[in-house]
């Protein structure tokens, strides 16, 4: 055998046995250890099982238990271990607005009607529904939907206390306007709660305003006093005011809007 023949299998059998012992565990020291992701706590609150309309009657199956995150529990809501048959309690409640899938159950969304209808069961506390006509030209346009915001316009017609008899009209009219109610919820347009297949507008001939005691003195005897103009607020005016019920009382500026032949003026009118 010559020697390079010799030489070329003494390297094979020497990187054989080097892979022979590496592969008989040189190094053993074991994989570092993968960090074990920390378990947060966890408690069971209950939350809408499916969509749950405004005024719906919430039924058991509406509703389930779901784990939640303990550090982002409020206090509001419904948990397990304090109130494990409140799945059964509350059905029957009524919603008062809207609840998504999944969204945690509060007291606050829900009422017991109590054999009451649903408008009063509704309505929050200390406010009332009440109803007055409308037209297109009245309602804008019928754009005007369920839990909308609007503001309430007095116009009337009056003799002229000038006596003056110039002008188009004899001058025996002057006309006057003003902003009665500010900011008001528009609960019902006919007999509709909400808005239905996604519909932007409701030629509706009575709208349902949900007022305050003292408004609803305020409505009732401005209807006796002339026509009732509704004006759609921007959601975003209306958002702005969503604080406070004293948010929506209107600031009367000291006077109001007077057309006399076809000239607008503005009259004041005493503070008190």
């Amino acid at each position: 055998m010559n020697t390079a023949r010799i030489v070329v299998l003494v390297i094979a059998l020497g990187a054989g046995g080097v892979a022979a012992y590496l592969a008989s565990g040189f190094d053993n020291n074991p994989a570092p250890a993968l960090p074990v992701a920390e378990k947060l706590p966890t408690v069971e609150v209950l939350v809408a099982k499916n969509d749950i309309q405004l005024g719906q009657a919430v039924k058991p199956d509406d509703l389930q238990w779901q784990a939640w995150p303990a550090a982002t529990a409020s206090s509001a809501f419904i948990r397990r271990d304090g109130r494990p048959d409140a799945q059964t309690q509350i059905a029957g409640s009524i919603a008062r607005v809207p609840l998504m899938q999944g969204e945690p159950i509060r007291e606050q969304k829900l009422v017991r009607a109590e054999g009451s209808g649903f408008m009063a069961a509704i309505l929050p506390s200390g406010m009332r529904a009440v109803s007055t006509e409308i037209s297109a030209e009245t309602g804008a346009g019928g754009f005007i939907l369920p839990n909308d915001r609007v503001d309430i316009i007095l116009t009337r017609r009056l003799k002229n206390p000038d006596g003056n008899s110039d002008g188009p009209t004899g001058g025996n009219d002057l006309i006057l306007s003003e902003v009665i109610l500010a900011n008001i919820r528009v609960l019902a347009i006919d007999q509709a709660p909400k808005e239905k297949d996604g519909q932007n507008a409701v030629l509706g001939k009575t709208v349902t305003l949900e007022l305050r005691p003292d408004q609803v003195a305020t409505l009732s005897a401005a209807r006796q006093g002339g026509t009732l103009t509704l004006a759609l607020r921007s959601i975003v005016d209306a958002n702005a005011f969503e604080g406070t019920p004293e948010d929506q009382a209107v600031k009367r500026p000291g006077g109001v809007n007077v057309i006399r032949y076809g000239v607008q003026a503005r009259q004041l009118t005493s503070q008190k």
